[in-house]
C-alpha cells in the first residue's frame, strides 16, 4: 500500500498514520485551499502519539478501507499533532465543550471550508456502541447536513465560532479589588474539592494537579499535598520498576493509570517534590527516581528531553497484536515466578499487590490476571525489606524484553522549559550539581535547537507560542538563580520583552499566538491551567521576578494588567486558575528578592547562596551581584563589603546586610 502525505511530516505522531488509507493532509494552504477550491467540508482529528484512545480509533476506523473511502470520498481529511499544534487544539476542545461534550483526544471536529467547527466530537467507535454512534454513520450524517441543509448548517458554525470568542473570556467575571489575603483564599475553597483519605482532588479518574497542589503549598496546606505524593509515589500512576509518572489514574486510589508518560507532568512533579522535599527528603528520592527514568528513556545525544511515552505496547507473548495498553508494565503472577527466586514471589507478591486475579483489564486485549505494581513496604518486614533491590533489579530485567512503548522523540520547547526548571530547583534543594549540568546542557540544547536567529521556535519549524516564550523565560531566570551567569539574565529580558511585543493584547493579557502567526477562526487568549500552567500567567512571573531585579516598572504595569481581572475567578476556581492565583500573589506580596553581593566564586558567597537554596522560600527571587560585573538596578546601591553579604528585600525595603548563612537564615 502506498504511503499517504504524513510519510513526510516532522511529527512522529503523524507517521503513525503514514500507512492509513486515509487521504491525510498536514494542516497548511495546500489542505485549507482544496477546501475551499471544492467546497468541501474538514474533518479534523487531532491526537498525539501517547494517546491511548487515539490509537484505539486509528486501527479500528482509519486503518479501515470502508472508513477511509468514505473519509476520502467527502471530506478533506486533516492529521494535527496537538503538541506541536496547541492553538488548534484549544480551539476546537472549545468547540466540543460549547456542544455540551467532555473535551479529550483524539478531537473529531468537523469544519466548513473556512475552518469554523459546525460538529465536534472526541472517540467514535465503528459501529454503534457505549451509547454513541458508529463512526461511519456520523460520517454519512455529517456530509449528508453539509451537502442538503448547507444555510443552516453555516450559521450554526459562525454562531459557535462567536461562542468560542466568547467563553474564552473570564476576565469580566466578579472582580475584585487585589486582596493580600487571595491565596488564603483560593485555598480554602481548593481544599472543598480535595479528597482526604486518597490525596488529590474529586473522585475519578484523578490527574497529578500539579499547579493546585503548588498553590496548597503556599497556602498553607502542606499535609494535602504530601498526602497527595506520597499516595501517587505509592500507587500504579508511578512507574514503580522505572521511575517517572503516569499520566493519571483512572481510579480515585491512583492505583489503574492511563499508562503514557508525558515530560511535562514528570518535569511539574519534580519541581513540586524538590520544593517539598526541603522539608522532608524522602520527596526528594522521588525526584531523583523520576530523573532517573528521564535520564534513561527520554534524554536526547544534545541533552534535549524527549516529549512522550507512549501508553500502549505490543505484548510479547502476542507480536502479531495490535499495541494494548499497559502491555510493557503490568504483571501476572506467573510473570512474577518465572523473573524472581522462589524465595522472592511471595515478597514480591505483597509488595507489589500481585495477585492471581489480577487489577488491570484491557477489553481490547483480554488476558486474564494481569496487575498494575503498587508498592506497600509496609507488607513487608525489615528481613524482607532488605530483598526489594534485587526484586526491583530482576523485575526490570524481565520487562526490558518486551517490546518497548513508543516515544515520541520530538523537542518541544516549553515543555523542555519546564524539565529544566525541575532540575534547577532539585539541585538547589539536594546540592547535587549533577542535576544543575543536566539543567543547563538542555537549556543549550533548546537555544542551539529552536533559537537560531532570534526567533524562538515551538518545535523545528512552528514558531513560537505564549507558553514557550514565558516558559523559556522563567526557566533562564532559574538557571541564573542558580548559576548566577548574568547571560541567562539577558536572556530571560530579550524572551520577555519579544513575547510583550509579539502577544500583547491593548486591551490587557496577552494572546496566546503571535501577532504576526497564522489566522486561523479565533485568536486564543486562555487563562486556564491545562495540564500545564496557564501560559499568561507564568509569563507574568516572569515579568515580575524580572521587576524584582531590574524595577522596570513597565513590567509591574503589564502584569497587573493582565492579573487584576483575573482576582475574582481565582478565588472562586482555584483549581483552574492556580498558577494566575499564585502569580497574583507575587503581585500583591511582592517578591522576596535575596541579593547576595560577593565574587562568585568565593566560598563565603557560595555558603550564603546555598542557604538560599536550600530553603523553601515563596515568591523567592535570588539575585548574585559579582563585583567584577554590571550590577543589576536591585543591587546599584548595595555595594562590596570586605565579605559577601546578603539582603532580604521585600519590594524595595531591604533588610540590613548580613555576612553570615546562619544570619541570612534568621531573616529568612
Amino acid at each position: 500500500m502506498p504511503k499517504n502525505r504524513l510519510a513526510a511530516a516532522r511529527s512522529p505522531y503523524l507517521r503513525q498514520h503514514e500507512d492509513n488509507p486515509v487521504d491525510w493532509y498536514e494542516w497548511g494552504d495546500e489542505a485549507l485551499s482544496l477546501a475551499r477550491r471544492e467546497d468541501r467540508p474538514i474533518l479534523l482529528s487531532i491526537g498525539y502519539s501517547a494517546c491511548h484512545w487515539c490509537h484505539v480509533m486509528a486501527h479500528e476506523s482509519f486503518e479501515d478501507p470502508a472508513v477511509a473511502a468514505q473519509m476520502n470520498r467527502d471530506f478533506v481529511n486533516i492529521k494535527v499533532d496537538r503538541e506541536e499544534r496547541p492553538d488548534l487544539d484549544q480551539i476546537y476542545q472549545l468547540a466540543v465543550q460549547l456542544m455540551g461534550r467532555n473535551g479529550g483526544w483524539p478531537l473529531t471536529a468537523f469544519l466548513t471550508p473556512d475552518q469554523k467547527p459546525f460538529f465536534v466530537g472526541t472517540y467514535f467507535p465503528p459501529e454503534d456502541r457505549y451509547g454513541m454512534p458508529g463512526f461511519p454513520k456520523i460520517l454519512a450524517a455529517v456530509f449528508e447536513a453539509f451537502r442538503e441543509r448547507r444555510a443552516e448548517l453555516d450559521e450554526q458554525a459562525k454562531e459557535i465560532t462567536e461562542a468560542i470568542g466568547t467563553a474564552a473570556s473570564i476576565e469580566s467575571r466578579r472582580p475584585e479589588a487585589l486582596d493580600p489575603t487571595l491565596v488564603a483564599r483560593a485555598t480554602a475553597s481548593a481544599l472543598r474539592r480535595a479528597d482526604r483519605e486518597h490525596g488529590g482532588f474529586g473522585k475519578k479518574p484523578k490527574f497529578p494537579n500539579t499547579m493546585a497542589l503548588d498553590l496548597l503549598l503556599h497556602g498553607g496546606a502542606r499535609d494535602h499535598v504530601e498526602l497527595t505524593l506520597d499516595r501517587m509515589r505509592h500507587g500504579g500512576v508511578f512507574d514503580q520498576l522505572g521511575g517517572g509518572f503516569h499520566r493519571y489514574s483512572t481510579d480515585e486510589r491512583w492505583l489503574v493509570p492511563h499508562f503514557e508518560k508525558m515530560l511535562y507532568d514528570n518535569a511539574l512533579l519534580v519541581r513540586l517534590l524538590a520544593d517539598v522535599g526541603r522539608g522532608e527528603p524522602r520527596f526528594l528520592a522521588v525526584a531523583r527516581e523520576v530523573v532517573g527514568w528521564l535520564s534513561a528513556e527520554m534524554t536526547a545525544p544534545d541533552g534535549a528531553f524527549y516529549a512522550t511515552q507512549d501508553a500502549d505496547s505490543v505484548p510479547l507473548e502476542a507480536p502479531d497484536a495490535h499495541p494494548a495498553e499497559g502491555a510493557f508494565f503490568v504483571f501476572t503472577a506467573a510473570e512474577l515466578r518465572a523473573a524472581l527466586e522462589p524465595e522472592e514471589v511471595a515478597i514480591a507478591s505483597r509488595l507489589y499487590g500481585v495477585t492471581e486475579h489480577g487489577n488491570f483489564e484491557d477489553p481490547h486485549y483480554e488476558v486474564p490476571g494481569r496487575s498494575v505494581l503498587a508498592f506497600h513496604p509496609a507488607e513487608l518486614g525489615s528481613d524482607e525489606l532488605a530483598a526489594i533491590p534485587a526484586i526491583q533489579a530482576r523485575l526490570l530485567a524481565f520487562r526490558a524484553k518486551r517490546p518497548r512503548p513508543f516515544r515520541d522523540d520530538k523537542v518541544l520547547t516549553s515543555w523542555n522549559a519546564l524539565m529544566i526548571s525541575g532540575l534547577v530547583e532539585l539541585a538547589m534543594a539536594t546540592g547535587d550539581s549533577a542535576f544543575g549540568d543536566q539543567a543547563a546542557r538542555a537549556y543549550d540544547a533548546i537555544v542551539r535547537r529552536h533559537l537560531p536567529s532570534g526567533r524562538l521556535l515551538r518545535a523545528e519549524g512552528i514558531p513560537g507560542f505564549l507558553d514557550d516564550h514565558a516558559y523559556l523565560a522563567n526557566a533562564a531566570l532559574d538557571l541564573y538563580e542558580l548559576r548566577h551567569d548574568p547571560g541567562h539574565l539577558s536572556r530571560a529580558r530579550e524572551l520577555v520583552h519579544v513575547a510583550i511585543a509579539l502577544f500583547a493584547d491593548e486591551s490587557g493579557g496577552f494572546f496566546f499566538t503571535a501577532a504576526d502567526g497564522e489566522a486561523l477562526v479565533h485568536r486564543p487568549k486562555d487563562p486556564w491551567d491545562q495540564a500545564i500552567p496557564s501560559a499568561q500567567a507564568e509569563l507574568a512571573r516572569a515579568m515580575l521576578r524580572l521587576y524584582a531585579v531590574d524595577e522596570d516598572p513597565r513590567l509591574e504595569t503589564l502584569a497587573l494588567g493582565t492579573l487584576k481581572p483575573l482576582v475574582g475567578a481565582a478565588i472562586e476556581n482555584p483549581l483552574g486558575l492556580s498558577a494566575t492565583a499564585l502569580a497574583l500573589d507575587r503581585l500583591i506580596q511582592g517578591s522576596t528578592t535575596i541579593v547576595v553581593v560577593g565574587a562568585v566564586d568565593d566560598l563565603r558567597t557560595r555558603a550564603l547562596v546555598e542557604a538560599v537554596h536550600r530553603r523553601w522560600i515563596p515568591r523567592r527571587m535570588l539575585v548574585v551581584h559579582d563585583p567584577r560585573h554590571p550590577a543589576p538596578a536591585i543591587a546599584a546601591d548595595k555595594p562590596a563589603g570586605d565579605s559577601p553579604r546578603a539582603y532580604v528585600c521585600h519590594g524595595r525595603l531591604c533588610s540590613a546586610p548580613v555576612t553570615d548563612p546562619k544570619g541570612l537564615a534568621a531573616l529568612l
